[in-house]
């Protein structure tokens, strides 16, 4: 299955889940059957299953659905994608945006596909690190083009809503292949080409 948006949930895991959201309301000193409450257990649960539909979508099956064959061997960046994911520490979520460029040997893909990859890896729990490798993996792999590179660039709930409390701390990732890694030169003009 190259790309799937969740639109009808699994009744069975959706009750599993509202089952314990239930038992969690209730541990945290609430009444889930008073009005507010009621239907939140399955809300919660389908939220969840929204959040967390990258387990089954694959990322180099998305990017394959649409090679082309074409000789352009310059940059390609896809700037700003927002991207949405939980923190796989404490299941809060991390909200920012994410710069990904390659240079094609032959191939090249659909522009929306790199937005997809970059959803597909997001909507897992997640640590900001591994996000940024997946993605660059994931294309290096499914193109085999002569590089890639991903800026990641988000803030973390978690950092924000509890522990420090650092509400406009941002945090930067990168992962580079290929010319990328070789050649600061090209290194330097995609880190340029971000640039606010």
């Amino acid at each position: 299955m190259a790309y799937r948006k969740i639109e009808e949930y699994d009744i069975d895991t959706t009750n599993q889940i509202a089952g314990h959201i239930k038992a969690i309301l209730e541990l945290l000193g609430e009444d889930p059957q008073r009005e507010g409450l009621l239907k939140t257990p399955e809300r919660v649960a389908k939220a969840m299953q929204f959040l967390t539909q990258g387990y089954f979508q694959n990322g180099e099956t998305i990017i394959r659905s649409a090679l082309f064959e074409e000789p352009y061997n310059h940059m390609v960046i896809v700037k700003d994608i927002e991207l949405f994911s939980l923190c796989e520490h404490h299941m809060l979520p991390f909200i920012g945006k994410a710069h990904v460029a390659y240079i094609p040997k032959g191939q090249i893909t659909g522009l929306s596909k790199i937005a997809r990859v970059v959803e597909t890896y997001a909507r897992r729990l997640q640590v900001q690190e591994r996000l940024t490798e997946q993605i660059r993996d994931c294309i290096q792999e499914s193109l085999q083009p002569l590089g890639v590179a991903v800026v990641i660039e988000a803030m973390h709930t978690c950092m924000s809503m509890r522990g420090v409390q650092k509400s406009n701390a941002v945090t930067t990732t990168s992962a580079f292949s290929g010319i990328f890694l070789k050649s600061q030169k090209t290194r330097n003009e995609f880190l340029k080409l971000i640039e606010k």
